[in-house]
């Protein structure tokens, strides 16, 4: 297939790209579970162990040149784990774990901006079982399943019966990132049981690309949240996205 100068640029940078320009599909194809197999035979595997940030990297690798991924990659990353560290969450919730880059990401974050005698929790919901079996290995080579729990199934469900068991009580940190058009609808049910109090922060990715403009729309106008957008580039690529980060700012 021929393509403009542009992409073959683009191509010869990131050619994990080639698949996902060309055929449209960028996951649910065993990428997910190549990559697993890619990082267990990695000749540098020992060095992953217990270290989060070694393990993203690698992540990132495999993402660039052999099959893109949809985690959030290295520029979101900077941006999340400083927001984590600035805002100091101790009970932090994502909807759309895929494989457990972002929730190993941020319960680094966590861990390492939490006072001694802290316990932070992610919980980190995916409705995948085999995705969700991936995560839960790569947190453990990680060395953080004593803080974050994978939740399997839709995210409306997990969310009512954590809640209901008691075992989720309030949110200081939402992250969206699973299909947009379920941004608007589970943020609701956060709402609804309560989860959300004055000082929590929801952050919601690609909501330019592909986009949540209903989603954005109803937080841009919401009494309780002041809100607005931060620049992100979907990496590999580098195409700018956004993220939306949401302040509660009054109690309900």
């Amino acid at each position: 297939m021929d393509h403009p100068p542009e992409i073959v640029a683009l191509l010869q940078k990131y050619p994990s790209l080639r698949g996902p320009i060309e055929t449209g599909v960028e996951s649910h194809d065993g990428r997910e579970e190549r990559l697993l197999e890619f990082i267990l035979s990695h000749p540098h595997l020992e060095d992953m162990r217990n270290n989060p940030s070694k393990l993203l990297s690698v992540i990132d690798e495999f993402s660039a040149k052999h099959d893109f991924l949809i985690s959030i990659g290295g520029h979101k990353a900077k941006i999340m784990s400083d927001l984590v560290a600035e805002e100091k969450p101790q009970t932090l919730v994502e909807l759309g774990g895929y494989l457990g880059y972002s929730a190993i990401l941020l319960a680094d974050a966590m861990r390492r901006n939490s006072k001694p005698g802290q316990q932070p929790r992610v919980w980190s919901l995916e409705m995948s079982s085999e995705f969700s079996a991936i995560a839960r290995e790569l947190i453990m080579l990680a060395g953080l399943s004593d803080i974050v729990k994978v939740v399997t199934g839709p995210a409306e469900e997990s969310l009512r019966k954590l809640h209901k068991e008691g075992t989720l009580t309030n949110i200081d940190f939402l992250f969206l990132d699973h299909v947009e058009d379920l941004y608007l609808p589970d943020f609701k049910v956060c709402e609804e049981l309560g989860l959300l109090q004055q000082g929590a922060v929801i952050a919601a990715d690609n909501v330019v690309r592909p986009g949540a403009p209903g989603y954005r729309k109803f937080v841009r106008s919401h009494p309780r949240l002041q809100s607005n957008g931060v620049v992100g580039l979907i990496q590999p690529g580098d195409l700018e996205d956004e993220i939306e980060i949401s302040r509660v700012t009054s109690s309900a």
